[in-house]
Protein backbone atom coordinates (compact mmCIF):
# COMPACT_ATOMS: atom_id res chain seq x y z
CA UNK A 1 0.00 0.00 0.00
CA UNK A 2 1.31 2.92 -0.84
CA UNK A 3 0.43 6.78 -1.16
CA UNK A 4 -0.53 9.35 1.58
CA UNK A 5 -3.79 10.51 3.91
CA UNK A 6 -4.78 13.92 5.21
CA UNK A 7 -4.53 13.83 8.81
CA UNK A 8 -5.98 16.50 11.47
CA UNK A 9 -4.44 16.63 14.97
CA UNK A 10 -6.26 17.97 17.28
CA UNK A 11 -4.53 18.79 21.00
CA UNK A 12 -6.79 19.11 23.72
CA UNK A 13 -6.29 20.03 27.43
CA UNK A 14 -7.66 20.72 31.08
CA UNK A 15 -6.46 23.15 33.18
CA UNK A 16 -8.17 22.80 36.42
CA UNK A 17 -9.90 19.35 37.83
CA UNK A 18 -13.15 21.13 38.53
CA UNK A 19 -12.61 21.10 33.95
CA UNK A 20 -13.88 17.33 34.19
CA UNK A 21 -17.27 16.37 33.29
CA UNK A 22 -16.95 12.32 34.70
CA UNK A 23 -19.12 10.12 32.67
CA UNK A 24 -21.36 7.79 35.07
CA UNK A 25 -19.55 5.06 36.16
CA UNK A 26 -20.88 1.44 34.49
CA UNK A 27 -23.43 -0.24 37.35
CA UNK A 28 -21.27 -2.69 39.65
CA UNK A 29 -22.85 -5.53 38.28
CA UNK A 30 -20.86 -4.48 34.50
CA UNK A 31 -17.84 -6.11 36.49
CA UNK A 32 -15.62 -3.44 35.14
CA UNK A 33 -12.84 -1.77 37.41
CA UNK A 34 -10.35 0.05 36.60
CA UNK A 35 -7.08 -0.72 38.18
CA UNK A 36 -3.04 0.64 38.15
CA UNK A 37 -0.62 -1.83 36.93
CA UNK A 38 2.28 -0.66 39.19
CA UNK A 39 4.78 -3.35 38.32
CA UNK A 40 6.47 -2.11 35.00
CA UNK A 41 5.91 -4.72 32.59
CA UNK A 42 7.68 -4.23 29.29
CA UNK A 43 5.02 -7.53 27.63
CA UNK A 44 1.92 -6.15 28.89
CA UNK A 45 2.32 -2.68 28.29
CA UNK A 46 3.34 -3.49 24.93
CA UNK A 47 0.33 -6.11 24.36
CA UNK A 48 -2.30 -3.35 25.62
CA UNK A 49 -0.73 -0.74 22.75
CA UNK A 50 -0.78 -3.11 20.54
CA UNK A 51 -4.32 -4.63 21.18
CA UNK A 52 -5.75 -1.17 21.07
CA UNK A 53 -4.14 0.49 18.89
CA UNK A 54 -3.55 -1.76 16.10
CA UNK A 55 -6.56 -1.59 14.12
CA UNK A 56 -6.22 2.04 14.39
CA UNK A 57 -2.46 2.61 13.13
CA UNK A 58 -0.59 2.90 16.25
CA UNK A 59 2.55 2.20 14.87
CA UNK A 60 5.31 4.51 16.58
CA UNK A 61 6.33 2.08 19.22
CA UNK A 62 6.05 -1.24 17.41
CA UNK A 63 10.05 -0.77 17.39
CA UNK A 64 10.67 -0.56 20.53
CA UNK A 65 12.93 -2.77 22.51
CA UNK A 66 12.59 -4.67 26.17
CA UNK A 67 14.74 -2.00 27.38
CA UNK A 68 13.23 0.65 26.18
CA UNK A 69 9.96 -0.16 27.26
CA UNK A 70 11.29 -0.77 30.38
CA UNK A 71 13.62 2.23 30.55
CA UNK A 72 10.00 4.30 29.54
CA UNK A 73 7.25 2.20 32.23
CA UNK A 74 10.07 2.95 34.90
CA UNK A 75 10.11 6.70 34.71
CA UNK A 76 8.50 8.35 38.17
CA UNK A 77 5.59 9.94 37.52
CA UNK A 78 4.33 7.35 34.38
CA UNK A 79 1.78 5.53 34.91
CA UNK A 80 -0.85 2.65 33.65
CA UNK A 81 -4.43 2.68 34.44
CA UNK A 82 -6.17 -0.76 33.30
CA UNK A 83 -10.02 -1.23 32.61
CA UNK A 84 -11.17 -4.60 33.41
CA UNK A 85 -14.06 -6.60 32.72
CA UNK A 86 -15.30 -9.70 35.19
CA UNK A 87 -11.03 -10.38 34.59
CA UNK A 88 -10.34 -9.29 30.95
CA UNK A 89 -8.62 -6.42 29.98
CA UNK A 90 -10.73 -4.00 28.10
CA UNK A 91 -8.27 -0.98 27.75
CA UNK A 92 -6.13 1.24 29.08
CA UNK A 93 -4.83 4.84 29.77
CA UNK A 94 -1.05 5.88 30.02
CA UNK A 95 -0.41 8.82 31.74
CA UNK A 96 3.08 10.70 31.74
CA UNK A 97 4.50 13.28 34.02
CA UNK A 98 5.99 16.75 32.41
CA UNK A 99 7.61 19.29 33.87
CA UNK A 100 5.72 22.44 34.96
CA UNK A 101 2.81 20.38 36.65
CA UNK A 102 1.74 19.04 33.17
CA UNK A 103 0.45 15.53 32.82
CA UNK A 104 0.27 14.33 29.18
CA UNK A 105 -2.74 11.14 28.46
CA UNK A 106 -0.42 9.95 26.35
CA UNK A 107 -2.01 6.85 25.24
CA UNK A 108 -5.95 6.16 25.92
CA UNK A 109 -7.91 3.25 24.42
CA UNK A 110 -10.06 0.60 24.60
CA UNK A 111 -9.49 -3.05 22.49
CA UNK A 112 -12.05 -3.98 20.09
CA UNK A 113 -14.47 -6.04 21.50
CA UNK A 114 -14.69 -3.62 24.26
CA UNK A 115 -15.90 -0.06 22.53
CA UNK A 116 -19.54 0.78 22.29
CA UNK A 117 -19.85 -0.84 25.64
CA UNK A 118 -20.10 2.68 27.67
CA UNK A 119 -16.35 1.54 29.01
CA UNK A 120 -14.47 4.18 27.63
CA UNK A 121 -16.17 7.29 28.91
CA UNK A 122 -15.64 5.70 32.53
CA UNK A 123 -12.31 5.17 31.76
CA UNK A 124 -11.18 8.23 30.59
CA UNK A 125 -12.71 9.96 33.28
CA UNK A 126 -11.03 7.94 35.65
CA UNK A 127 -7.81 8.16 34.40
CA UNK A 128 -8.08 12.24 33.79
CA UNK A 129 -8.74 12.23 37.63
CA UNK A 130 -5.44 10.27 38.19
CA UNK A 131 -3.64 12.16 36.09
CA UNK A 132 -4.90 15.43 38.08
CA UNK A 133 -4.26 13.71 41.45
CA UNK A 134 -1.02 12.04 40.02
CA UNK A 135 1.49 14.14 42.39
CA UNK A 136 -0.05 12.57 45.29
CA UNK A 137 1.54 9.32 44.36
CA UNK A 138 4.84 10.35 43.21
CA UNK A 139 6.75 12.55 46.06
CA UNK A 140 8.36 15.66 45.19
CA UNK A 141 6.34 15.94 42.02
CA UNK A 142 4.71 19.46 41.75
CA UNK A 143 0.61 19.53 41.73
CA UNK A 144 -0.71 18.87 37.97
CA UNK A 145 -1.98 22.49 36.71
CA UNK A 146 -2.42 20.98 33.09
CA UNK A 147 -3.81 17.66 31.61
CA UNK A 148 -3.37 17.76 27.82
CA UNK A 149 -3.64 15.00 24.73
CA UNK A 150 -3.97 15.02 21.30
CA UNK A 151 -5.86 12.65 19.27
CA UNK A 152 -6.32 12.88 15.42
CA UNK A 153 -8.45 11.55 12.52
CA UNK A 154 -7.33 8.20 12.32
CA UNK A 155 -8.52 7.46 15.97
CA UNK A 156 -11.85 6.17 16.51
CA UNK A 157 -14.85 8.08 15.27
CA UNK A 158 -15.95 9.13 18.78
CA UNK A 159 -12.21 9.76 19.81
CA UNK A 160 -12.74 13.73 19.94
CA UNK A 161 -16.44 14.13 21.12
CA UNK A 162 -15.60 11.74 23.86
CA UNK A 163 -12.74 14.25 25.38
CA UNK A 164 -15.03 16.60 24.43
CA UNK A 165 -17.48 15.45 26.59
CA UNK A 166 -15.13 14.95 29.59
CA UNK A 167 -14.66 18.89 29.26
CA UNK A 168 -10.98 18.69 27.11
CA UNK A 169 -11.17 22.25 25.03
CA UNK A 170 -9.00 22.09 21.66
CA UNK A 171 -6.06 24.42 22.28
CA UNK A 172 -4.16 23.30 18.68
CA UNK A 173 -5.21 21.91 15.22
CA UNK A 174 -3.19 20.78 12.71
CA UNK A 175 -3.04 18.82 9.53
CA UNK A 176 -0.77 17.39 7.58
CA UNK A 177 0.07 14.37 4.83
CA UNK A 178 1.16 11.33 6.12
CA UNK A 179 2.00 8.42 4.55
CA UNK A 180 -0.53 5.56 4.06
CA UNK A 181 0.39 2.84 5.98
CA UNK A 182 -1.55 -0.42 6.38
CA UNK A 183 -3.57 -0.88 10.42
CA UNK A 184 -0.88 -3.59 11.68
CA UNK A 185 -3.48 -5.54 14.07
CA UNK A 186 -2.78 -6.64 17.16
CA UNK A 187 0.34 -8.74 16.16
CA UNK A 188 2.83 -9.51 13.59
CA UNK A 189 0.51 -11.27 10.77
CA UNK A 190 -2.56 -10.60 12.14
CA UNK A 191 -4.84 -7.69 9.99
CA UNK A 192 -7.32 -5.04 11.74
CA UNK A 193 -10.81 -6.59 12.95
CA UNK A 194 -13.78 -6.33 10.61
Amino acid sequence: MSGAVTVTTWSLEQTSPRDLVPARAPDAASGVRVVRAEVASPEFSRFLYTAVGGDVTWTDRLGWSYARWREFLERPGVETWVAWERGTPAGYVELEAQPEGAVEIVYFGLLPAFRGRRIGGHLLSYGTARAWDLAERWPGREPTRRVWLHTCSKDGPHALANYERRGFRVFRTETAEEPLVPAPGPWPGAGPLT
